[in-house]
């Protein structure tokens, strides 16, 4: 099955490459056992094993918002200018979603790999999915509703060439995480990890349309577009967002990240975690009913017309 990304190229949707957060879409991989936190794996990744980087070769890395924030600012540069040589685009796996992945050498590899020896040259700042390797965390409810419960559960990847599991190293899975910095990684992902599950929930019969695919792309890689859009465009006119937490995105890139997933949320489910202004609101009610009177337009239409309003707006105030 094959898509058209926003940029014009074909991806292949299913393949039978290593994903997200390191899993082989091939389940044969992955032990058939559930972890807790306090389960023991026996596993160690250094130098030293005949098999160190390989598994940074021939491999899907999707990257998280956090991540391409964390990655840019090691390496100094600008979203645009990291998205354009380190990333390709993609789509998020079983949605409609469009992301990133680090994009390939010729030879297949990771371009952060400087060698067998010396490894990756970003390790401190590596991807969300390079880090849970080999353990995997599983959310038993994938829909991310509210009110309703999840289990998570941890499990783990074993791959045939990989030699780790045969280090004299145990850990709990627990202290695995930690040393790897997953925690830190988690809390930060949290937010568009639910938007991303949510959207898994509802399918491909339910599409968004190709402006709120733009919309949630912005908001997932370029936080200075996002912080231009916020407070350049329209938006402050139709949505009611407190001064206090106005001043903290303006210059805290950390804090407009977690302010996108409330955005997000907002914008594509109809949360009310950024609410529009009651006096916009109301006169958007009225201005639906009387369309729909008029035109017979569905409410889906008219939240994408709004999309492209605030947009073509942006783009005026960018180009002024």
């Amino acid at each position: 099955m094959k898509e058209k990304t926003l940029f014009g190229k074909e991806k292949t949707l299913f393949q039978n490459d290593k994903s997200l957060f390191g899993k082989d879409k091939n389940p044969s991989n992955i032990l058939p056992a559930k972890y807790t936190l306090d389960s023991k794996i026996k596993f160690r990744c250094h130098p030293g094993v005949s098999c160190f980087t390989e598994c940074c070769g021939n491999i899907k890395i999707i990257l998280t918002p956090y991540d391409i924030l964390q990655i840019r600012k090691r390496l100094h540069m600008d979203a645009a200018e990291f998205l354009h040589t380190y990333t390709e685009p993609t789509y998020l796996e079983k949605t409609d979603f469009p992301g990133v992945m680090i994009k390939l050498t010729e030879e297949g590899r990771c371009p952060f790999i400087k060698s067998k020896i010396e490894g990756c040259r970003i390790y401190s700042d590596r991807p969300t999915a390079c880090r849970y390797y080999p353990v995997g965390m599983a959310n038993f409810h994938e829909g991310a509703q509210e009110e309703q419960s999840s289990e998570e559960f941890y499990f783990v990847v074993k791959e045939p060439h990989c030699k780790g599991f045969e280090e004299d190293k145990t850990w709990t899975v627990r202290e695995w995480r930690a040393d790897q910095g997953v925690d830190k990684r988690d809390e930060m992902n949290k937010g568009w990890m639910e938007l991303v599950m949510r959207r898994k929930s509802f399918g491909y019969q339910a599409t968004l349309s190709e402006q709120a695919k733009r919309m949630f792309f912005m908001a997932s890689t370029d936080l200075d577009q996002l912080r231009s859009f916020i407070f350049d465009s329209s938006f402050l006119k139709t949505y009611d967002v407190e001064q206090e937490t106005l001043d903290r995105i303006k210059t805290d890139d950390v804090e407009l990240l977690l302010f996108s997933y409330k955005l997000m949320a907002s914008m594509l489910f109809g949360t009310n975690d950024i609410k529009v202004k009651p006096d916009v609101l109301k006169a958007k009610v009225q201005a639906i009913k009387k369309d729909q009177e008029t035109t017979g337009k569905t409410m889906e239409e008219r939240a994408e017309a709004d999309f492209k309003k605030i947009k073509e707006e942006w783009d005026k105030a960018k180009t002024a």
